[in-house]
């Protein structure tokens, strides 16, 4: 791990920008830090504990996540996903807004959830699951001119949350293995496992030697991803938070950082 840490302090450095970063051996409890309680805009990746919002406040029976939802002309807003491009009225089950909401960043999808539950639960949410210092205050492409303050996250709150997750020890384990479940299936890969091996079988559509349930987030001058990597019987939590950099600078450092934490994962190291 001291290793891994080395190579990841200079591949930030080497990149630029400031950056916070906190990578947790699920396994060995072994972890490295690297300006972790650092603020950053929360960009997207503030979709992972409002899904878990979600999801608590059907375990409280406030709704089903099979109940559904009718899209609105008001819910209408710019920016990631496929809702925008759809006609009001259409009425889809809360359970595919939250896949929405995941894999593709959809901003329509996430704002209609918030509506749903309320900053309160979500902010009640990111306390319960070690979210200390992170907050939410807006929803998507929605700007008040009087804001009470900005969605903000550390490195290491955001690996709390996933810890959790990965442990089963928020509203129940199944509660968590669906919300990692939609997490793999992210449709926005040029982070942290873009330059992670592909499989070896020649045969097409045969898996990867991995997987990754990930939230990346990305605006002007910021990119961040976010994720548990699982390679064999091994599972390791990777937070990587960026600003102030160029967009490809950010995406080949995040790259370059999830494969030489697969490399850890994969030569067994435990030091």
């Amino acid at each position: 791990m001291d290793q891994l840490k080395e190579t990841i302090i200079d591949l930030t450095a080497k990149a630029g920008g400031t950056w916070g970063v906190f990578v947790e051996d699920l396994d060995t409890g072994k972890s490295l830090a690297h300006n972790e309680g650092e603020l950053f805009l929360a960009e997207s990746v503030i979709k992972v504990p409002i899904m878990a919002a979600v999801f608590a406040a059907a375990e409280e029976k406030r709704f089903n996540l099979s109940d559904t939802m009718t899209l609105r002309r008001e819910d209408m807003v710019g920016g990631s996903g496929f809702l925008q491009h759809m006609t009001p009225g259409i009425v889809l089950p809360i359970y595919d807004l939250i896949t929405l909401m995941i894999v593709q960043s959809d901003n329509m999808a996430t704002n209609m959830l918030v509506d749903l539950v309320g900053a309160d639960a979500i902010n009640q949410t990111m306390r319960e699951t070690g979210m200390k210092e992170s907050h939410f205050f807006n929803k998507c492409c929605v700007y008040p001119v009087k804001r009470e303050g900005l969605n903000e996250i550390t490195a290491a709150d955001v690996n709390a949350l996933l810890k959790t997750l990965a442990t089963g020890s928020y509203i129940s384990y199944h509660a968590c293995q669906q919300m990692i479940e939609i997490m793999k299936k992210q449709q926005v890969r040029n982070g942290l496992p873009a330059y992670l091996p592909e499989s070896d079988s020649p045969v097409i559509g045969s898996l990867t030697p991995w997987e990754m349930a990930h939230k990346p987030g990305w605006d002007t001058g910021r990119q961040h991803d976010a994720g548990i990597l699982f390679a064999g019987k091994r599972s390791v939590s990777i937070t990587v938070l960026s600003k102030d950099i160029e967009p490809f600078s950010a995406l080949d450092t995040l790259a370059k950082i999830g494969r030489s934490v697969y490399a850890y994962m994969t030569a067994g190291e435990k030091a």
